[in-house]
């Protein structure tokens, strides 16, 4: 006990018990402050970066990938299935426009595939789960062009489509039973991901956010000492190095809370208001080039018919989800539940994918082009109508030529007219993702430099203030 109190005793007259003493105390204490804070903001705009990186370089990337793989997988299958049907036998009764498109988009989609399989299996590495989803898919997609392509050489022979369509049910059944499922494993999985690391970040955040403040306060208030314990020991109302150091500390605190907070905002607005939105609409695309498929593969093969009828029917459900709608009630009972929703846009009558993106409107022009997208859904789905229609009545040709055509007004047209708007909706949030990243970066670049360099200037104006009063104990 008398140990410690002796201790005490000498450190008091060392550090506490004259003036110049205190002088150094109180300047030790301002120099470390400001060292840590700057510190902490230094390691937390570093973190920031960090966070930048991985949003916009990597996780965003690959969700996206993910999703065009989707996408893409469903296109192929569409055009191997639009091939057949427009192919006639061997040739001979061939519809050349519709023949020659798909072709094209069937090499596209092939194309897209390779690329975005590569893609994936660099960003999978060192996820064991997502390795081998990856490495799944891409054996499988090597058995499923294995089977397409001998589908296209029997329909190359007069009378070999039956053949080839057996080949084609295999190659189908494949890429619904495996294939898209994976597909959608890996956005589902790189999705997740993303939105972790973005809660992690905006968690950490906050946390450094209160430690700014506290370290700023605090440096603050011994700046606030050291200038009244001047004042009241040399009769000076104010030392002006411990203000101008005050002053710079302030602006340093703001300027390093503000980095913060507008990461966190920035952050916010890239994942939950333009991301979200970009995950909902590119699921919408993929489902959408699915339902497609599904009217080719309906007219294709006869004997699914009923099995590609609801299929269909699943899909839009889930799009534009109604409760309790058969393919005979959708159109009319889309048309009541839209009805509803542009007089109150609270309405709740349907659900799916585009509600997920009408629920979640945030930017300029965003609210018209996702209307837009549903409008011209729906005139899609009347497509849908009457191609089966046509069908019942035994007008399978015209029914062929309608879904397959590109002229005014046919199915195909009218789909690529609702991609377009489902498009646009898609690059509306695509470009705020990329102002929000970029903004969230110029806030680092930006703030952190001024803030350190404040915090610096401080440190060096405290020692300067504090000088010649330490100079008049020499």
């Amino acid at each position: 006990m008398q140990q410690t109190v002796a201790a005490w005793a000498a450190l008091r007259r060392r550090y506490w018990a004259h003036v110049p003493a205190r002088l150094r105390l109180l300047r030790a204490a301002t120099v470390l402050l400001a060292t840590a804070l700057a510190l902490l903001l230094t390691f937390a705009g570093l973190a920031a970066m960090g966070t930048w990186n991985s949003v916009a370089d990597r996780d965003a990337p690959r969700t996206t990938s993910a999703a065009d793989l989707d996408l893409a997988l469903n296109d192929m299958d569409a055009q191997a299935a639009n091939i057949l049907l427009s192919n006639g036998d061997a040739g001979k009764g061939r519809l050349q426009t519709p023949y020659q498109k798909a072709v094209g988009f069937y090499g596209d989609a092939r194309y897209e595939i390779g690329h975005d399989l590569r893609t994936l299996a660099v960003a999978a590495q060192g996820d064991r789960s997502d390795e081998k989803t990856v490495e799944s898919l891409t054996d499988g997609f090597a058995e499923y062009q294995e089977l397409i392509g001998r589908a296209l050489e029997n329909d190359g022979h007069r009378g070999g489509k039956a053949a080839a369509l057996a080949d084609y049910r295999k190659a189908t059944d494949l890429l619904q039973q495996q294939l898209v499922p994976s597909a959608r494993t890996l956005v589902s999985s790189n999705d997740k991901a993303f939105d972790t690391e973005y809660s992690s970040a905006r968690s950490t955040l906050s946390s450094q956010l209160i430690a700014v403040i506290a370290l700023g306060v605090l440096l603050l208030v011994v700046l606030g000492a050291l200038q009244w314990y001047l004042a009241r020991r040399f009769g000076r109302n104010l030392n002006p190095g411990v203000l101008a150091a005050t002053v710079c500390t302030l602006l340093a605190v703001i300027l390093g809370a503000q980095l913060l907070t507008s990461t966190a905002d920035d952050l916010r607005g890239a994942r939950r208001d333009a991301f979200d939105s970009v995950v909902a609409l590119s699921r919408a695309r993929a489902i959408a080039y699915d339902a497609n498929a599904d009217e080719s593969r309906y007219l294709l093969d006869p004997g699914r018919r009923e099995q590609y009828a609801a299929s269909f029917l699943a899909k839009s459900q889930e799009l534009y989800g109604i409760k309790g709608a058969t393919l005979a009630t959708y159109d009319a009972e889309l048309a009541t539940s839209w009805q509803a929703y542009e007089s109150d846009h609270q309405d709740l009558r349907f659900t799916g994918e585009f509600r997920r993106e009408l629920d979640n409107i945030t930017f300029v022009g965003e609210r018209v082009a996702a209307e837009k997208t549903v409008e011209t859904y729906a005139v899609y789905q009347r497509d849908d109508r009457k191609i089966r229609a046509l069908l019942a009545a035994g007008k399978e040709d015209q029914a062929v030529e309608f879904c397959m055509g590109w002229e005014p007004g046919t199915s195909n047209a009218h789909f690529g007219t609702w991609m377009a708007a489902l498009d646009k909706v898609t690059d509306i949030n695509r470009a705020h993702f990329t102002a929000s990243t970029d903004a969230g970066r110029s806030a680092v670049t930006g703030l952190l430099p001024w803030a350190g360099g404040l915090l610096l200037t401080a440190m060096a104006l405290t020692a300067l203030g504090v000088r010649p009063r330490l100079a008049e104990f020499r």
